[in-house]
């Protein structure tokens, strides 16, 4: 016969067990609550260092309320009553039983500061979490109007936590996180970017000359494996400053092996065939694209390092900075894009008029001096 369950059992097996850095917290607080002038050691953290509501309160009670003195504090509870009485304040489930509770699980209260370094690296990776997530959502707020706009400033706060953080735990060279990196993401539309990217490469194809006003695009900003192709194509058609047409770049394509794939001549004929608007419209509407892929895949591969329990301070700090780099690389790109166009450069004033003396003719040059030679 089949096992039932009781009424709560299920609920009880849902509930997760506590992680490793529960117990350093509690540790740690019981350390503090036997021996308060401990708090004097603990540096880097804060009641918003630790991952529950509960200890949370108990540190903010422990590190507002006056030192107890020791003696008295050997001999009673006073001081412990007040901790629980200011804690209280903020987290309504706390008992006197649970306070008695943290002093019996720590092992040696003179091991504070080795606690306290625990809780600050974990309150560190889950900072580094909170910033990543926020980055991604960001990128798919179909609310936002200007989404670069938005995005950039939330990778700079990224940016900000990382520098913390590497400020608190100076990383140490080589140390790469263990975990694997994410794939990039794909396009939110790959229709419109498909869209866009034909209408770039045709009228790239009708107006080669203009090619060079966007040299801040790279092929990888595009989407598809025959479009990066096929800009290569017409980057090269134009800096060796051969004919661009849609033949030419066809054959161009055929030279460096994208027809292999089994793309017809004919759809890429018709693909070159339809421009519209301008290339630098285009291009800089593939290179919005790219930024916002960078930064979603720069933000999953942080929150994929910081997911990984692992990973230490240390290493959080390397992979993270090394995946802000490619943020930093697209972004000065936009910059170049989208920065208004210089004033035309001042008129040149004529040269000052020198003042009069010796013409400077061959008779005069012939009247200086010269070395007398033998």
């Amino acid at each position: 016969m089949p096992h039932a369950p009781e009424p709560d059992e299920d609920d009880l097996d849902a509930i997760p067990p506590p992680q490793p850095v529960f117990h350093v917290e509690q540790a740690l607080l019981g350390a503090l609550l036997l021996e308060p002038h401990r708090l004097d050691d603990v540096k880097g953290i804060a009641a918003d260092s630790f991952s529950t509501a509960a200890h949370a309160a108990v540190y903010g009670a422990i590190s507002t309320l006056p030192r107890p003195d020791p003696a008295e504090h050997a001999k009673n509870t006073k001081w412990l009553d007040r901790v629980l009485a200011t804690a209280l304040e903020r987290a309504r489930g706390l008992t006197a039983t649970y306070l008695h509770s943290l002093i019996q699980i720590c092992p040696w209260p003179r091991h504070a500061l080795a606690y306290a370094r625990m809780v600050e690296a974990e309150h560190a990776r889950r900072r580094l979490q909170t910033a990543a997530e926020r980055l991604i959502h960001t990128v798919h707020d179909v609310s936002l109007p200007h989404a670069v706009h938005t995005v950039l400033p939330e990778a700079d706060a990224l940016t900000a936590v990382v520098d913390d953080i590497a400020n608190r735990f100076p990383p140490r060279a080589g140390v790469l996180p263990r975990t694997p990196a994410p794939p990039p993401p794909a396009a939110p539309d790959p229709a419109e970017a498909v869209d866009e990217e034909q209408m770039l490469l045709a009228t790239a194809t009708a107006y080669p000359a203009d090619i060079d006003t966007v040299r801040w695009l790279l092929p990888d900003d595009l989407t598809l494996p025959l479009h990066v192709g096929l800009w290569h194509c017409l980057t090269g058609l134009a800096r060796r400053n051969e004919p661009v047409d849609p033949v030419t770049v066809l054959w161009e394509a055929q030279q460096r092996g994208l027809l292999d794939d089994g793309s017809q001549p004919g759809k890429v004929l018709r693909l070159l065939a339809e421009p519209a608007g301008s290339v630098e419209h285009w291009g800089e509407r593939a290179l919005q694209r790219s930024l916002l892929a960078t930064a979603e895949h720069t933000g999953r591969r942080i929150q994929a390092y910081a997911d990984d329990p692992a990973n230490t301070p240390f290493q959080l700090v390397v992979g993270a900075r090394r995946a802000l780099a490619d943020i930093a690389a697209v972004r000065a790109r936009w910059r170049q894009a989208t920065a208004p166009l210089c004033c035309p450069p001042p008129r040149r004033l004529p040269a000052p008029a020198t003042r009069a003396g010796l013409p400077t003719t061959t008779a005069a040059h012939a009247a200086r001096p010269t070395r007398a030679t033998r």
